[in-house]
């Protein structure tokens, strides 16, 4: 989120950006939750799968499609019939429910088993009262803070930031002010990329939330447990701005004024 750079045509980069291609490098390295599939037993030791926390639903298939050994678009196709355990509010898709863990898998396991089990788990984790208690307090449903947590997985600098990040949104929603995240800029062009145009933000699309109001239709990638339990609890204040000046030295603000003297410097270390 850097709203309304100083200057037409300048470049910004985005946290999604940044994140995509560490996640995307350094699969490993994420944090994940090891969850059991129950499935029949090998001979051979299980593999796992680690989903990383963010991932798109498009780059959760992708893995699964390669873990399992199926033709690309395999993982995909098998969502009809899959019978996943959606909120009705997702209309079918899992985006935002596929959640982010380290995943044993066998010679056993099918798309739709391993896609069944993440979600299963996502609405395991998201089904606690603490959830639906923190979503009420927000004046939000259980879907609509998955979406939440989804942008703030995108937007956030690091976990601690999560928190601001957070409030930053519920601020904005509760003023009548567009979100303007560039990470639903960056969904909506299907893409992670760090620069976000000025044209970019014109983009006809329900999740530019530059040009619209409110939350994007659907969440923009899947949120690990830190985000929602942002979106759950956001920090106290008052901030409507906020602009990762350089690694580690993300700005929050409510002076307008103030935000755009930290995206000058935002674009001068660019």
């Amino acid at each position: 989120m850097q709203t309304k750079t100083p200057r037409r045509g300048t470049i910004r980069l985005t946290r999604r950006g940044r994140i995509a291609l560490i996640a995307t490098g350094a699969v490993a390295a994420a944090t994940a939750v090891a969850v059991p599939l129950l499935l029949p037993d090998d001979d051979a030791r299980p593999r796992t799968l680690t989903i990383p926390e963010g991932w798109r639903s498009g780059q959760v298939y992708a893995a699964v499609d390669k873990a399992l050994k199926v033709p690309a678009g395999t993982t995909k196709k098998a969502l009809p019939k899959a019978d996943l355990k959606l909120p009705s509010d997702a209309g079918g898709n899992p985006e935002g429910y596929l959640f982010p863990a380290t995943y044993p898998i066998s010679s056993q396991s099918t798309p739709a088993s391993v896609l069944s089990y993440m979600v299963n788990t996502a609405n395991e984790k998201f089904s606690g009262g603490h959830v639906t208690a923190g979503a009420d307090r927000n004046a939000v449903n259980v879907y609509q803070t998955v979406t939440i947590a989804s942008m703030i997985e995108a937007e956030a600098g690091s976990k601690e930031d999560m928190g601001k990040v957070a409030r930053v949104i519920y601020n904005r929603l509760d003023q009548g002010m567009p979100l303007q995240m560039d990470s639903t800029i960056n969904y909506a062009l299907n893409r992670s990329t760090l620069a976000t145009s000025d044209r970019d933000t014109r983009v006809n699309s329900p999740y530019n939330t530059y040009a619209r109001m409110g939350l994007p239709p659907t969440p923009i990638g899947n949120p690990g447990e830190e985000a929602m339990r942002a979106a759950i609890s956001p920090t106290p204040g008052n901030w409507l701005y906020f602009v990762t000046v350089k690694p580690g030295d993300t700005r929050f603000t409510s002076d307008f004024g103030e935000h755009q003297k930290n995206v000058v410097e935002f674009n001068k270390n660019t």
